[in-house]
């Protein structure tokens, strides 16, 4: 055998040593992809399964915390919910069972301020058991207090003033944390707080504004915006969020140059002015109007 059959013979065993290792390589390479990536969904899943409730608690305390500011005189400031049939029909969308669904048809069709007022109804008429099992999905499905401006999502509220607050100190039997349950006895509305969009001129303005019994506007809060730095964004500034003060809704319009009883633009951000006045913030007081100005129906738990 020549030198050069002995050199094609070994390189031959070489490429075919080296297709074979290749083939493992991409077993083992796939594997521990896999491995990897299970790994990862069940690191990721445990840090959302901890930190969500975290965050949700943080974000409904921030909520608060600005809701208080827009009427700081309000002991309680709520959602509402109600119990509907279109909401009965998206509880059992939800999966809760034809006996508790049974029970939910055979409440009233009351509106309760503040989820704690309502959740201690559902226990009373169906269980502290099947209540707390279900949460959640009450929560959700018999708030009646969302509205969809620009078809984004935001809220409305009930602001409230107690007779009297009692203070109950409850203790976690898991943690040891010891937390207040404030009660509002003889509650009374003193104003109401809507959440709102507007269309401005390069981005969508979202806002708080608040009013009183007669859905005049008592202050407003500029949440989120995008529009432009040293024009739309004086829409920020104190001097044009007091223009919004007192105003009815028939006078929450936007006039160039000064005026007394109406809102005046901002100099050189006319879009961005109409789009907090007469969009977000007249549209949200206009539904106030149209779903509050009877006030809680007759019969509510409140």
């Amino acid at each position: 055998m020549s030198l050069e059959d002995v050199h094609c013979k070994t390189e031959f065993s070489k490429g075919d040593a080296g297709a074979k290792m290749t083939a493992k390589d991409m077993l083992k390479i796939t594997v521990n992809l896999v491995v990897i990536y299970i790994i990862g969904g069940l690191i990721l899943a445990l840090v959302y399964a901890t930190t969500s409730p975290i965050m949700f608690k943080k974000g409904e305390e921030e909520k608060q915390a600005a809701l208080k500011t827009m009427m700081p005189e309000a002991d309680t400031i709520s959602a509402i919910y109600q119990i509907t049939d279109d909401s009965i029909k998206s509880v059992r969308n939800e999966g809760v069972p034809d006996d508790v669904i049974t029970q939910l048809k055979n409440l009233s069709k009351e509106w309760f301020i503040g989820k704690d007022k309502f959740l201690g109804f559902l226990q009373e008429k169906i269980g502290t058991e099947k209540s707390n099992q279900y949460e959640s999905i009450f929560l959700k499905s018999f708030k009646i207090s969302d509205w969809y401006p620009h078809k984004k999502h935001a809220e409305y509220y009930v602001a409230q003033k107690c007779a009297e607050v009692k203070v109950k100190k409850t203790t976690d039997e898991k943690t040891g944390e010891v937390k207040e349950e404030k009660e509002c006895i003889g509650p009374q509305d003193i104003g109401y707080i809507a959440e709102g969009f507007g269309k401005g001129y390069s981005s969508y303005i979202n806002l708080l504004v608040s009013v009183d019994k007669d859905f005049t506007v008592k202050k407003i809060s500029i949440l989120h915006h995008a529009e432009t730095p040293g024009l739309g964004d004086e829409i920020e500034k104190d001097y044009f969020l007091k223009r919004f003060e007192n105003k009815s809704v028939d006078n929450l319009v936007v006039v160039k140059g000064e005026t007394k009883d109406k809102v005046e633009a901002i100099s050189g951000a006319t879009i961005s002015s109409r789009a907090v006045t007469e969009d977000a913030v007249r549209n949200g007081v206009k539904m106030l109007k149209e779903k509050l100005s009877g006030g809680v129906k007759d019969g509510s738990h409140s």
